[in-house]
Parts: structure tokens; sequence; C-alpha cells
């Protein structure tokens, strides 16, 4: 059996894209994330690209200066990392969407378990969570 390599997250790198997800995308508001998900336009193409020929998600992550240094940022990058890619490997999000993921002050003090718990749950509000039945 072939092994074959999980393709690496997709980021989203346009600042359009991030300010359009704040205004058109459905949103969730916790106490360490925010969390914000749209329908991906470019879906089709990153589809095509990956070697999988798989729909992926593209997530965006925006800790601000407010949350504090640079060591302190990148800290709170790698925990929401984290916590997505644990939810991504029970392969129970719908995919083809952009999802931002921005850290509030409180990420700082955060476990990657906390983090990880906030976003399923609020997967789970976004209507992100597909029952097993359902491959879309």
């Amino acid at each position: 059996a072939k092994r074959v390599k999980k393709m690496k997250n997709v980021a989203v790198k346009e600042n359009h894209l991030y300010n359009k997800a704040y205004t058109k995308g459905k949103r969730f508001f916790g106490r360490y994330v925010r969390v914000y998900v749209l329908k991906d336009l470019k879906a089709k193409k990153v589809m095509l690209a990956n070697p999988e020929k798989e729909y992926l998600n593209r997530l965006g992550i925006s800790v601000s200066k407010k949350n504090g240094g640079a060591v302190v940022r990148n800290r709170i990058k790698r925990i929401i990392r984290e916590g997505y890619r644990a939810i991504e490997k029970d392969d129970i999000l719908y995919k083809g969407y952009l999802v931002i993921i921005a850290a509030k002050n409180e990420a700082a003090d955060a476990k990657s378990t906390d983090i990880e718990r906030e976003l399923r749950y609020a997967f789970r509000k976004l209507e992100m969570i597909r029952i097993k039945e359902d491959k879309r």
C-alpha cells in the first residue's frame, strides 16, 4: 500500500480575502479566538493543484501586535495551527472554505487543548462539521 502524504494546509495570504471573510463570512466569537468561515471561490483551483485532488480549506491565522511580542505571537499561531490540525485529522470538517482564525488577547495563556475545544465548538456552531455519511 502506497502511503500518500497529506497535503499541508494552504494558507490565506491575500489581505482582501481576510477582509471578505470578516465582512461576509459566518462568524463565531469565543473566549480565545474569533472564527470566520466563508465559501472559497477558488476551492476548485486549490483542489486541482493538490496531488490527492480533493477539496481543502484554506486557513488564515491572524494575531495582532496587541497580543504581545513576536515570540508570544508565534506561540499563539502554533497552538492555533495545532488545534486546527487535530480537528482536521478527524476528517469531519466541510471542505472548500476559507477559515480565518483571529486570536484574542486571552489566547496567549491558552493551551492547544483549550483552543482545540473552542474551535470544535465554533465549527459546530458554524455548521462546518459534517455527519460521517455526508461526504461533501
